[in-house]
């Protein structure tokens, strides 16, 4: 998912191609009153994918309520990236959104050449960063591992395993952690992490199922699934073995009752939002990180509607009582979770 080096050459190349490279506005597209504007730019098409499907709803948000207009330029890979970008330079709007750490080269440059252009990158942040480049992160590792404690309480087998798009310093922040949190409470758990890879490895739900029951065939009964639009297929191995599973972003207990546990959620939407009405209020630049004591991150298990979510971990008040104690104490310093990106 890195953008590769030849990135650059596909950016020099851009003044000779039309306008708009490979995005796409469609339903996407929004009209406004206060003469603001905001064009948001996926690494992939969102489709079924949960967080892209956050991202525009945080960005649709903030637009709503400043009168802006909104436009979605959906990439499909690095030169559409770029070349989406590089339309929305030309638009000229009041901020640039890109998603994902697959804006960290493009965001790298494209700022310093557009100094009056606003950037906002979500979920990640280009090194060297520019003046007029906001970023907002998270620390997705500290809900994974109070995903973790609940796997370590919940296993009967002592086997845990994570399905992950890729092998990648930024997706293991959802498996060490949440092989710690599990550690934490059962010290003899052992824990696997298996990849989707491909071509398509954030949206194959075939090769995340088959993932999965690798997983359940090696005796694992809790899978974390942290392959995006492909954690569908974890799910339905989960059902057809008698396992177990966790989702990430949102509440994905819905996508298969009665299988699913709890979800590594991320607030995406609330964090975007409110960083886009920053951008337009007139502070720029700098880096916001969202972690527990924020409330950007967290479990269903914590939420008030819990018992309403469809998650399973509703029925063990237990387990739940136990991921509200780690929690205080990940936020009152008392436990510090490794973060595998820094490591």
């Amino acid at each position: 998912m890195r953008i590769t080096p030849a990135l650059a050459v596909a950016a020099a190349l851009l003044s000779l191609t039309a306008c708009g490279g490979g995005g796409t506005t469609g339903s996407g597209a929004t009209t406004g009153t206060s003469g603001k504007s905001i064009i948001l730019i996926t690494p992939n098409p969102v489709g079924t994918n949960s967080f892209l499907q956050l991202s525009v709803k945080g960005a649709e948000a903030a637009a709503k309520e400043i009168g802006a207009s909104f436009k979605l330029y959906e990439s499909k890979d690095p030169t559409s990236i770029a070349q989406n970008v590089d339309a929305a330079v030309r638009a000229k709007p009041t901020v640039v959104v890109g998603v994902s750490f697959s804006f960290d080269d493009v965001f790298t440059t494209v700022p310093k050449q557009h100094p009056r252009q606003q950037f906002l990158q979500v979920d990640s942040c280009a090194k060297d960063q520019a003046p007029n480049l906001a970023c907002v992160s998270f620390k997705e590792h500290e809900a994974a591992y109070l995903a973790g404690v609940e796997a370590g309480l919940l296993t009967k087998s002592g086997k845990i395993g994570v399905v992950a798009a890729l092998d990648t310093p930024f997706i293991h922040r959802w498996i060490e952690p949440f092989f710690a949190g599990a550690a934490s409470v059962k010290q003899d758990v052992t824990g696997t992490p298996l990849y989707v890879g491909g071509n398509n490895p954030f949206s194959d739900p075939a090769r995340a199922k088959s993932q999965a029951q690798t997983l359940t065939d090696r005796g694992a009964d809790i899978a974390l699934a942290a392959a995006s639009a492909g954690n569908q297929g974890v799910f339905e191995a989960a059902a057809a073995t008698g396992a177990k599973a966790f989702g990430v972003d949102v509440n994905q207990c819905g996508q298969s009752a009665g299988n699913v546990i709890d979800n590594v959620l991320k607030h995406v939407d609330v964090a975007e939002s409110a960083a886009i009405k920053e951008i337009v209020s007139g502070r720029t630049g700098g880096v916001k990180v969202y972690g527990l004591a924020e409330g950007g991150v967290g479990v269903n298990a914590l939420e008030p509607d819990v018992a309403s979510s469809g998650c399973t971990v509703a029925g063990s008040p237990d387990v739940i009582a136990k991921v509200k104690q780690v929690r205080d104490d990940i936020v009152a310093g008392k436990v510090t979770v490794a973060d595998p990106l820094q490591g």
